[in-house]
């Protein structure tokens, strides 16, 4: 690979096959806290508790919307244990883990190989400078330049453009927000009963196509803002470019992920309480998660997200440039015919001969390459970009969605083969380019494992019920009363709901009096909703605050915890192997000696 299509292309491969490799015992890994938890599926007395509850519950909108009954959800509260179970707290770590060992046995793996390709010591500098005398003898080298006004105007850009990205997600919970309630509004009993969870699939596939839209305008802006900077070299242009367009496209994948994971999931409802709902301009209420959690909107988000997003790329990636290459073979099927029979038998006449092949059975050939389709600094660029890209969905959210390295799997099974048929067949040839690593894509892969540690401690401790179940189990539960034969978890649904009194005239003016009658006729005089308030003055209550210290402490050990892991395994593993930094050592000393006989040499001749 490396003598036809060099060393880059040949480095992706050579990464995207290790990163495929490893991905193995993280998808199996997942699979199996997946099933753990189906195993206690129907055994959880959480899910029985909600199941079976008989607790009226407040509206969760406006006009339509009616009071409750907690054990609808009981679906909801099944789906919502297999994300959100204690397997999932290990599994983050484990992949926060995972993710610096796959980068230090991928540098280990890639050491190997450049090694036995001669170009450990090749510098991406030198080779611009030789190319520069080869083209001219009296070049002079571009030099350095710092402008801080032009560092400063990409910077307030690169600030706008993020301001930008961040109010297209909250025109998603907007659209969230209105779809909701349009839909609670319709005629279908089925999406009237589901109205939220519908309007968060939608709001997620809206954010794909999203998506799509903005990665074009990333990249042009991301190319403007290179140029603005005017950096020094091809090698600096790459990599100016290359972290501009992996922030905004990051930005515009993970927003609206951030906004699910640690606002609307926060430690405090941000969307307020009955008779205090915070409405956007004043007129809709703010989405609110499910009782049992906020992770469960999380992983709808994801996974729509990563499916949608791996499946139509894969299928617009291939069929794009398939389609393509087969139109401009219509186009040049005249100049193929004539270029037909009876240039092949002079060809074959010639060869008969002994001489070459002729020149139009050349253009015969050039025609059929010509047909194939053009390629430039983005096809392997946009390769690189979509890999690491799905790299971070497997690390940052997995506490979220467990099955995400499956499906990552399962795509680069597809990914490696499709893009080999798509270079071979369907694409020109790159232009063979030299390098001994990725380049800038180490670095930011480096700065994914680290927002993974932190993402997956905050998703647990904030977003998650994992703390809030640990409080009660060790502090309010049966169990810690010294109740014996009781589950310990026994009664924790109703201890994190309140209760609105109807008879509160501000409660009373966020619900009309057909919204407060169950389907049974009756009318409530108190409905209950998920927070730690007190039912007299909704005050928030001392459990509400032990339960927010325990969770910042939780965040703080889990990062320490897994950082100092981390730095273990990086230390653990070298960056290369013994055989590699031996054959390098005698090579050094090789050439050493090689210059120390030549000066030598160069000495007694002057004498």
């Amino acid at each position: 690979m490396t003598s036809y299509f060099g060393e880059k292309v040949a480095l992706y491969y050579l990464w995207l096959g290790w990163y495929t490799i490893l991905l193995v015992p993280a998808a199996i890994l997942g699979v199996i806290v997946f099933l753990y938890a189906l195993a206690f599926f129907n055994t959880s007395p959480l899910i029985k508790e909600v199941c079976e509850s008989d607790t009226v519950m407040c509206p969760r909108c406006d006009k339509w919307c009616q009071v409750w009954q907690l054990r609808d959800t009981c679906t909801y509260a099944k789906v919502s244990h297999l994300f959100d179970n204690e397997g999932t707290v290990f599994f983050a770590m484990f992949m926060a883990v995972w993710a610096t060992i796959f980068l230090e046995l991928g540098k280990r793996h890639k050491a190997t190989f450049v090694s036995k390709w001669k170009v450990f010591d090749w510098c991406e500098e030198e080779e611009e400078l030789i190319l520069g005398v080869v083209n001219d003898p009296d070049c002079h080298p571009k030099e350095f330049r710092h402008s801080y006004l032009r560092s400063t105007l990409v910077l307030v850009l690169v600030t706008l453009m993020l301001v930008l990205i961040i109010g297209l997600t909250q025109a998603l919970v907007v659209f969230r927000v209105v779809a909701a309630v349009l839909l609670s509004e319709g005629t279908w009993e089925f999406v009237r009963d589901h109205a939220n969870t519908v309007a968060v699939m939608l709001g997620a596939v809206l954010h794909y196509f999203t998506m799509q839209v903005m990665t074009r305008v990333n990249k042009a802006v991301a190319l403007k803002l290179c140029e603005i900077e005017k950096t020094q070299s091809i090698a600096a242009t790459e990599r100016s470019f290359t972290v501009k367009m992996f922030t905004f496209q990051f930005f515009t994948l993970f927003s609206s992920l951030i906004y699910v994971a640690f606002f609307l999931g926060s430690v405090h409802r941000i969307n307020g309480r009955p008779g205090s709902y915070v409405r956007i301009f004043g007129k809709w209420r703010l989405e609110e998660c499910h009782p049992s959690g906020c992770l469960t909107d999380l992983f709808i988000q994801m996974a729509v997200i990563m499916l949608l997003k791996q499946t139509l790329n894969n299928i617009f990636e291939f069929t794009v440039p398939w389609f393509k290459s087969y139109f401009r073979r219509t186009t040049t099927k005249k100049l193929e015919r004539k270029c037909g029979d009876c240039y092949k038998n002079a060809c074959r006449e010639e060869e008969k001969r002994g001489h070459d092949p002729c020149d139009i059975c050349k253009l015969h050939d050039w025609l059929r390459n010509y047909d194939l389709n053009d390629v430039n600094f983005f096809s392997l660029f946009n390769e690189f970009l979509e890999m690491v890209l799905q790299f971070s969905f497997t690390t940052i959210f997995v506490a979220a969605f467990p099955l995400a390295p499956l499906l990552a799997l399962i795509n680069n099974i597809f990914e490696i083969r499709l893009d080999a048929i798509k270079m071979v067949s369907l694409e020109r040839r790159l232009v063979p380019k030299k390098t001994n690593n990725i380049g800038i894509w180490n670095k930011v892969l480096e700065a994914i494992g680290v927002l993974a540690v932190i993402a997956n401690g905050l998703v647990i401790g904030v977003s998650s019920d994992f703390i809030p179940r640990l409080v009660y189990h060790y502090h309010y539960g049966p169990c810690a009363n010294g109740e014996d034969n009781v589950h310990c978890m026994k009664g924790y649904i109703n201890d994190t709901l309140s209760t609105a009194q109807i008879t509160d005239l501000n409660v009373r003016k966020d619900f009309s009096p057909s919204q407060l009658i169950t389907e049974s006729g009756f009318n409530v005089t108190q409905c209950s909703y998920k927070d730690y308030r007190n039912d007299v003055d909704y005050s928030l209550t001392s459990q509400f605050w032990l339960i927010i210290a325990v969770r910042f402490a939780f965040v703080v050990l889990f990062e320490h915890v897994v950082v100092i892991f981390k730095c273990i395994a990086a230390w653990f593993v070298p960056d290369s192997p013994v055989v590699v930094k031996n054959d390098r050592l005698k090579d050094k000393l090789s050439r050493l000696k090689e210059e120390l006989q030549d000066m030598k040499y160069s000495q007694s001749t002057d004498v």
